[in-house]
């Protein structure tokens, strides 16, 4: 690619650190911001040869990629990709991209945070005060609390040992459920999801979303989390069976949820709103200027490393690298 600038397609908004870093090196092609999508892709798509993908509402499947025929490289911003048709690019000789590491520590403070208002009522007791309530009488005591409980992590990869690392100096017991037990890892491992549920009193779910972990949080589960459970989800909507969470939250089957993410968020369900016993963020768990700059950071520097011919510096595993083409 020597002395010429590869041309890449921006799939996501004009963000600094992305067009600073990538406008003077390579030619940017701003997809979300032609009026006609289809017929801008008929203009640029067989000149794209890497896409830089902030946006992840946008399918990236086999279709969309296909349309550009010398594309190489796809950078994505996040730790998930459920996005992105990983497999399929892999058996076409594309590179995928994500940013891990960068955002474990703000995302393990966010689940620590998540917990803490969902068993504390943090967010219920501000409320309290706000409305004028405290001059007639005290927040009622709450019933949940983080002494002695067990929190079973549903997930051990990064980010889930960082928060598994502060579920520790809180003196709270980590058992831990994933595909295969994790090397140098000592919580006790549970094969069967279902068995894990029964044994601990709070889920906590840090896994990809995708086909594998669809709903994997359904009713039976739930069902074994049992009455004195609480949920806390910073995964992806998508792996918790929402319809059976509501059901068991209506039903009192669990004691409250905590949740991040959902099925079709930014729309959330009424029933959810309307529930004082739930807590519920905006899908915010990196959502910090100083890591989303980092996140951002890390997609500039995996195109520049494919632009210099150099390895990428985060694939994914679906992707290894050098591709077969």
């Amino acid at each position: 690619m020597a002395g010429e600038k590869p041309d890449v397609l921006l799939v996501g908004q004009r963000k600094p650190v992305l067009v600073g870093g990538l406008d003077p090196k390579v030619t940017l092609h701003y997809f979300l911001e032609a009026k006609d999508r289809d017929a801008f892709i008929k203009s640029v798509g067989d000149k794209i040869r890497a896409i830089a993908v902030a946006y992840t509402e946008n399918k990236i499947d086999a279709d969309f990629m296909q349309r550009f025929p010398k594309l190489e490289q796809i950078s994505s911003f996040g730790v998930g990709y459920d996005h992105i048709d990983a497999k399929w690019a892999g058996a076409h000789g594309i590179v995928v991209t994500n940013t891990p590491e960068v955002l474990n520590e703000e995302v393990a403070d966010t689940a620590l945070g998540l917990l803490l208002c969902t068993v504390r009522e943090f967010p219920q007791a501000e409320r309290f005060v706000r409305a004028g309530k405290w001059p007639q009488g005290q927040y009622p005591l709450t019933k949940a609390t983080l002494r002695n409980r067990t929190v079973g992590m549903v997930g051990m990869g990064r980010i889930g040992k960082a928060i598994a690392r502060r579920l520790e100096a809180f003196g709270v017991l980590v058992v831990y459920h994933s595909r295969n037990p994790q090397p140098g890892v000592a919580y006790k491992y549970y094969p069967k999801l279902v068995d894990m549920a029964r044994d601990v009193d709070t889920l906590m779910v840090i896994v990809p979303g995708g086909a594998a972990t669809a709903n994997m949080i359904n009713a039976e589960v739930l069902a074994a989390l049992g009455p004195n459970g609480i949920l806390i989800n910073l995964a992806r909507g998508s792996v918790v069976d929402e319809p059976a969470l509501i059901a068991a939250l209506k039903n009192r089957t669990i004691y409250s949820a905590g949740l991040d993410v959902f099925a079709k968020e930014p729309q959330i369900p009424k029933e959810l709103l309307e529930m004082d016993h739930v807590v519920l963020f905006p899908h915010l768990g990196s959502s910090t200027e100083v890591t989303r700059a980092a996140m951002d950071q890390l997609v500039v520097d995996n195109i520049l490393a494919w632009a210099a011919g150099k390895p990428p510096l985060t694939p994914v595993p679906e992707t290894p690298y050098p591709p077969k083409r």
